[in-house]
């Protein structure tokens, strides 16, 4: 792999970082990613071919991690793939290459509805102040335009989107974006349709630890276990009284699994069980119907018995007959 050359020395050589690197792409990059992106930097003033294996001796990163990393800064456009290697991305110019492009489909009805929405243009000044120090980097601008357009948030329902993920941490683009995509899906629109988005999160939430301290699963549930009970709650719509009668069914099994319990919860929906009460009437048929077959089988045995024991007796009288002839 060959890195650009700059024939300063080293020992005068600095290595230069753009600002937009900063606000575009900082939070979004691991810090392995991170460290390999910035010693490919530093190559690339000098001219040497430098070997994979090598870069991961000199970072003290596994081979894996090298690569995986350099797919990610190529996908994220900071590095493009040549015959030869690899070339830094000038992150300026493509930048502004972004935010020039979109504007030039951009009609002028667009353009004048954007200057006079001084509602919005407040909500992203705030983001801008609140989250960003004042230094949000300008595709940010472009970005939040988008989502209003597409998700079709109101400002505080926008400017609350930011507070989300910056208190988790996670003011990066793909979580942003990933936020506001389950928020739509959801139909979130106005803050008094998130205000109830979040009651229903709430609630959900208080299910997953009520059902996590019944199963005795104190280390918390998994993804997949959290997956079934959203399930059960948001798509089969039952409360916790619904699930508590499943949750007691366990009882009867040996370690049970989420799946076990799954498949009962889904069998009631598929017969259209929609209250305790009608849950209660089935099992409750259920378990006559099971004691009808087992009493059935009881009489079956019962009389197959009785036959052969009188087929034996034949059998005996049939032999006395023979010997008395």
């Amino acid at each position: 792999m060959k890195l650009e050359q700059n024939e300063k020395p080293l020992l005068f050589s600095e290595t230069t970082i753009p600002d937009i690197f900063f606000s575009e792409h900082l939070s979004e990059l691991p810090g392995d990613y991170l460290k390999i992106y910035m010693y490919m930097i530093f190559l690339s003033k000098y001219g040497k071919d430098i070997k994979l294996n090598d870069l991961s001796k000199k970072l003290n990163i596994p081979l894996k991690i090298i690569n995986d990393g350099i797919k990610f800064l190529e996908t994220n456009n900071l590095i493009t793939k040549k015959t030869t290697g690899y070339i830094i991305v000038d992150l300026q110019e493509a930048t502004l290459h972004n935010l020039y492009t979109p504007n030039l489909t951009m009609s002028k009805e667009k353009v004048a509805q954007t200057a006079k929405n001084q509602s919005r243009s407040k909500a992203i000044e705030h983001i801008n102040n609140m989250y960003f120090q004042g230094i949000m980097g300008p595709s940010w601008y472009n970005d939040i335009d988008i989502w209003f357009r597409k998700y079709e948030f109101d400002e505080q329902v926008m400017i609350t989107l930011f507070d989300y993920c910056f208190k988790r941490s996670a003011l990066h683009r793909n979580y942003v974006q990933t936020v506001a995509e389950a928020w739509y899906s959801n139909k979130v629109k106005t803050w008094s349709d998130l205000d109830k988005y979040y009651e229903k999160q709430e609630s959900l939430n208080k299910f997953k630890k009520s059902i996590a301290k019944k199963l005795g699963k104190h280390n918390g549930l998994t993804q997949y276990e959290e997956a079934y009970i959203e399930n059960w709650v948001l798509n089969f719509g039952y409360n916790m009284d619904i699930i508590e009668i499943a949750l007691k069914r366990t009882t009867f099994k040996q370690n049970p699994t989420f799946e076990y319990i799954n498949n009962i919860i889904t069998d009631w929906h598929d017969r259209n069980l929609k209250t305790p009460s009608e849950i209660n009437a089935f099992i409750e048929q259920r378990k006559k119907q099971a004691k009808n077959t087992k009493d059935l089988k009881t009489q079956v045995s019962k009389a197959n018995y009785e036959q052969r024991n009188y087929d034996n007796l034949d059998f005996l009288y049939a032999n006395n007959e023979i010997k008395e002839d």
